[in-house]
């Protein structure tokens, strides 16, 4: 199984263009987290219009997998924190979104939203509850901000990942968790799209301007993943330690 990865395209239409033309190469297309974004001078609702479509298009293609970030949320829960209701709205068949949790081959994938408080991040620790019971001979989860103290959350001048997901990945012990949001880590030295929390491979393609994301290929049956930039490629082999 080939699965293609890419996180923040931002409103980018021309990355969007280029998710479409590419993902029939792939078995699985994961989006994860902020397709949105809130410093556009067009309105939210224009843009998820706009998306939605994409999402349509693609995943009429290839199975689908679609995780919020902090810029989608278009409402509010009761305890007032930020939920992006359209992107569980938006899901069917071939597209899983927030809060899924499915079987691909043998594969466990877990669909994490994002969270914005108490009441959205418990939501997040009762998923991943309810899907340890279900962990395939891998599981894979799907969370838009990478984990703390990990090289995949650092900024240039500090690690600000996620604290609870760092938690989460102790207590549970995925063997993948695919995120974005911290957008240059793989672009500085002390920072990778790569990095390693005990058994559980933790992964961040970071968010380069221009018609093409970055994008992260794992290849589950070979054991490879491979990051692809305006700065070259990198290749890894899993399971094989750094020299």
């Amino acid at each position: 199984m080939r699965l293609l990865f890419v996180a923040d395209l931002h409103y980018s239409l021309k990355q969007f263009d280029w998710l479409l033309a590419e993902a029939i190469q792939y078995d699985l297309v994961v989006i994860g987290g902020d397709l949105l974004d809130l410093s556009s001078p067009l309105d939210l609702d224009v843009q998820i219009a706009i998306i939605e479509k994409y999402l349509a298009l693609i995943s009429q293609k290839v199975s689908l997998v679609v995780s919020s970030g902090n810029h989608d949320g278009d409402s509010r829960n009761a305890a007032d924190e930020s939920v992006a209701a359209w992107v569980r709205e938006a899901r069917h068949e071939q597209l899983h979104t927030d809060g899924d949790g499915f079987d691909f081959g043998n594969v466990r994938i877990t669909v994490c939203p994002w969270w914005d408080g108490e009441v959205t991040r418990a939501e997040v620790d009762a998923l991943l509850e309810r899907e340890a019971g279900q962990r395939g001979e891998r599981w894979i989860w799907i969370y838009h901000a990478p984990p703390e103290g990990s090289r995949t959350s650092w900024s240039g001048k500090r690690f600000i990942g996620d604290e609870s997901l760092t938690s989460w990945i102790a207590r549970h012990q995925p063997d993948m968790v695919f995120s974005g949001h911290i957008h240059n880590s793989p672009f500085y030295g002390e920072g990778s799209w790569i990095d390693r929390i005990c058994e559980t491979w933790v992964f961040n393609p970071g968010r380069q301007i221009g018609p093409e994301p970055t994008t992260i290929v794992l290849d589950l049956e070979a054991l490879t993943a491979a990051w692809r930039s305006v700065e070259g490629e990198s290749f890894r082999k899993l399971g094989v330690a750094e020299g």
